[in-house]
């Protein structure tokens, strides 16, 4: 552990050196357990990466510092039928190489997000087409009525046409199979800032767009970004002042940080719930010593994994008091969430194991369990918290925890039995964790990170006639159904909404999100 110590702290010390180099910068240093896995803005749907890149692209309609739509690279937007929307794009935009922004590539943009390759196919798949009017204005016909077309789109960001024909970077490369192309290293966006080094899992250094087409509310000349796996790396090099932002803080270091003579804690809700997947297609699941079936198609296997999970003692122990127990797959502040829903199954390793017996498993079975460990709060203790829970009714877990860097191109395709995600929806509209994490699993994107492949065609039903349903009430009363289908196929196994908890210096001025995004353009820095 000395070892592994020494070696990020001397990672961390070469990243600050270079860039305390630049003396006159106004520079802002920013550290997170974990790195961006590519600057390619369609290569990965997970929420890190969307943010890290979102300083750099931007999408068609973005969101505001209350997560409310805002213009971004269209200034109107309306529909002219039920199924066609109209956008008129902002005029003088340039991406960073001094290339024009025009309707091609937003064409191209959304063309290339719905190909193959992409991870963004959930957000596209009910586009129809995308139509070029005029230079700047772009038509989007979608496959039925889609009034929540604007929410949907906001992670959608634009690339240069141009750029991606000339780095021979047309189609985004797959992180599932590990390839890289040239957009995976460099960026050519519209964004407030720039990408002037990458270095994978070592550092990312950010300059100010100085042809930025609105204003930035931030005095930064360049934004450092370090990963800085190891938590108390992190917090003692925040707490020494050689980083000025990080996160996640530990939740048993929050006190600590906030007893800091220059830094504090700012701490919140976040949108994002965890929860836990089965396998629920296989005939014979990939890595479980039960030879010829699938435990998890049978929902007696499926509920006794819910029963025997204490998740008040996850949020006493592991969590230290800083989570939500969920009973749903979208928490409050998403629309569509509702209170009365919110009911967990009793904790009842008894009834688990009474379950399990019925199911034909008396003795329990043995199933491998796939972790990350730095990507969510506490993710790798909650699963060691799960795993000995599960122990107890006759369960044994094959844990297998490892960085996000491997975990997502290994769950992502499907290679898991049992495994963790979070989810916070792209759109705040529960439509979008249906649609992503609930809807049966097709070519097309539907179910995209629906990653056991639960399917119920009666959920696939509401799901697309919430989609089109414009009446406020009608809908409402679709989500409510779909979810309550879902809890009585216990589908998932939610776990809890996590706070949130960034370590910032008392010299910083930011905005925190609750999706957990974190623009630079509305960070500032005091000498």
């Amino acid at each position: 552990m000395k070892f592994r110590y020494t070696m990020v702290a001397a990672a961390l010390c070469t990243a600050l050196a270079a860039a305390s180099g630049v003396a006159h910068a106004q520079t802002i240093r920013v550290a997170n357990q974990g790195d961006a896995l590519s600057l390619d803005p369609h290569s990965l749907n997970e929420s890190l990466q969307l943010s890290v890149t979102g300083n750099v692209y931007e999408p068609l309609v973005g969101r505001g510092k209350d997560l409310s739509l805002s213009p971004a690279l269209a200034t109107a937007w309306k529909q002219t039928s039920p199924t066609v929307w109209r956008f008129e794009l902002r005029k003088g935009v340039t991406f960073h190489d001094g290339s024009p922004f025009t309707a091609d590539d937003v064409v191209f943009s959304f063309g290339r997000a719905a190909g193959d390759g992409s991870d963004m196919r959930s957000y596209t798949n009910d586009i129809k087409e995308v139509r070029k009017i005029d230079a700047h204005t772009v038509e989007i016909e979608t496959k039925a009525p889609f009034p929540i077309l604007p929410d949907v789109i906001s992670l959608v960001y634009i690339m240069s046409k141009k750029w991606c024909e000339e780095n021979q970077a047309l189609k985004p490369v797959d992180r599932r199979k590990g390839v890289e192309n040239a957009a995976s290293f460099r960026a050519n966006g519209t964004g407030p800032f720039r990408v002037r080094e990458r270095q994978p899992n070592v550092r990312t250094v950010f300059a100010r767009h100085g042809g930025y087409w609105g204003p930035i509310e931030s005095n930064a000349t360049e934004i450092v970004f370090t990963p800085i796996g190891n938590d108390a790396t992190r917090v003692a090099a925040l707490l020494s002042g050689e980083i000025d932002v990080m996160e996640p803080i530990p939740v048993q270091d929050i006190a600590r940080v906030n007893a800091g003579a220059n830094t504090r804690a700012v701490t919140g809700p976040e949108l994002r719930t965890i929860f836990l997947g089965m396998d629920q297609k296989r005939d014979e699941l990939l890595y479980s010593n039960v030879k010829g079936k699938n435990p998890f198609k049978d929902k007696r296997v499926r509920q006794a994994f819910y029963q025997a999970i204490d998740i008040e003692g996850i949020k006493r122990v592991v969590m230290r008091g800083a989570s939500n127990p969920t009973a749903l797959l979208v928490g409050p502040g998403i629309n569509g969430f509702l209170p009365e829903q919110n009911k967990r199954l009793p904790y009842d390793p008894e009834a688990a194991k009474k379950l399990l017996a019925e199911a034909g498993y008396p003795n329990g079975f043995e199933v491998t369990m796939n972790c990350p460990n730095d990507r969510y709060v506490n993710d790798g203790q909650i699963c060691e918290a799960v795993a000995a829970n599960l122990s107890r009714v006759g369960v044994k877990i094959n844990l297998q925890a490892e960085t996000k860097g491997t975990y997502f191109p290994k769950v992502l395709r499907r290679d898991t039995s049992f495994y963790m995600l979070g989810w916070t929806p792209g759109t705040y509209d529960a439509h979008n964790a249906l649609n992503a994490l609930v809807r049966c699993v097709d070519d097309k994107g539907s179910g995209q990170f629906n990653l056991g492949s639960y399917c119920n065609p009666k959920v696939d039903e509401l799901t697309m006639k919430i989609q089109s349903e414009t009446d406020k009430a009608k809908r409402a009363a679709m989500i409510k159904e779909a979810f309550d289908l879902h809890a009585a196929d216990i589908g998932h196994l939610p776990l809890h909404q996590q706070s949130l908890a960034w370590g910032v210096s008392k010299k910083v001025k930011l905005v925190q999100l609750a999706d957990n995004f974190m623009p630079f353009k509305w960070m500032s820095i005091t000498n």
